[in-house]
């Protein structure tokens, strides 16, 4: 009898505990569902209608949810952010580094200490042609600093976009022609505070072109990115134990499915948030990462 009472109070432990567990992801997340192979809408209520959302990202906290939205013509993009409050998510309002240009493509530093983005706003710069190109905003004493042109000395008459930041500041983005062919991911290397010529991205045996929106987990060791083709597909890739990226793997076909990109993952490297098509809207969805991820 003792020890079926044991096994009893031993299974309700468990139970509490998965409970507890569970409540950390509901909480941080401020939402009802937490998903787990199969993705789910993250928060669809916050798109404005008759906008197309393409990107989600949070601050490394968990407190504040920035993302991105366009026309459904693209010809103009800004950023919102929605800040938790009780339990909740507040109405979007525009980000603090958002411009009367386009802003797009925006993550954090694994520190939480750096905001890099894309934009079109002006440079102001001999060389430099007007497209996107890359900005930061660096935290000093728990306030932000106003923008500042991230320059990439060998691609300042290219387009460049969506850079996400590694652990010892290595940069990595994607560039292209003006018409947006050619477009691959490279990465550059922050050498005394300025960032050195960018080097295109070898994926082993696969093309070098074709691949666009990175995304580096805060460890470095996982790069996620879109490649394009007749619709956008996710893949990823590992640091092996060379220092290099492996052959790039597709990610489940319950996340492929309809033409997705720019990947995010959260700061533990637990869900994977990406934008995908859905009936001539998009929408932000995330999923869990223990199908794919390995480390």
């Amino acid at each position: 009898m003792k020890q079926y009472q044991f096994l009893l109070f031993l299974s309700f432990l468990i139970l509490a505990s998965c409970k507890d567990s569970a409540n950390v992801d509901f909480d941080a997340f401020a939402t009802d569902e937490i998903p787990q192979e199969l993705p789910i809408p993250f928060k669809p209520e916050l798109v404005p209608d008759n906008y197309l959302i393409h990107r989600g990202v949070f601050s490394n906290d968990l407190e504040e949810y920035y993302f991105t939205i366009s026309d459904s013509a693209f010809s103009n993009f800004s950023i919102k952010v929605s800040k938790k409050f009780e339990g909740r998510w507040s109405e979007p309002e525009d980000a603090f580094f958002n411009s009367q240009y386009s802003d797009h493509g925006m993550s954090f530093s694994p520190d939480g200490n750096k905001l890099v983005f894309s934009s079109t706003r002006p440079v102001d710069r001999d060389g430099v042609l007007e497209t996107w190109h890359l900005w930061q905003c660096v935290k000093q004493n728990g306030k932000w600093t106003e923008p500042e042109f991230i320059d990439i000395p060998n691609l300042r008459t290219k387009l460049v976009s969506h850079p996400t930041l590694a652990e010892d500041g290595t940069l990595y983005f994607h560039s292209s022609e003006l018409d947006y062919s050619e477009m691959a991911i490279y990465s550059a290397n922050l050498v005394s505070g300025k960032y050195e010529d960018a080097k295109k991205l070898d994926f082993q045996n696969m093309p070098k072109s074709d691949f666009c929106t990175p995304y580096i987990s805060s460890g470095g060791q996982h790069l996620l990115f879109a490649k394009v083709g007749e619709s956008l597909e996710l893949f990823v890739c590992n640091k092996n134990s060379e220092n290099e990226w492996s052959l790039p793997s597709k990610l489940p076909d319950a996340i492929n499915q309809a033409g997705q990109g720019n990947p995010y993952l959260t700061p533990d490297a637990k869900y994977l948030f990406f934008a995908a098509e859905n009936e001539n809207r998009w929408e932000v969805k995330w999923v869990s990462t223990k199908s794919f991820l390995k480390e």
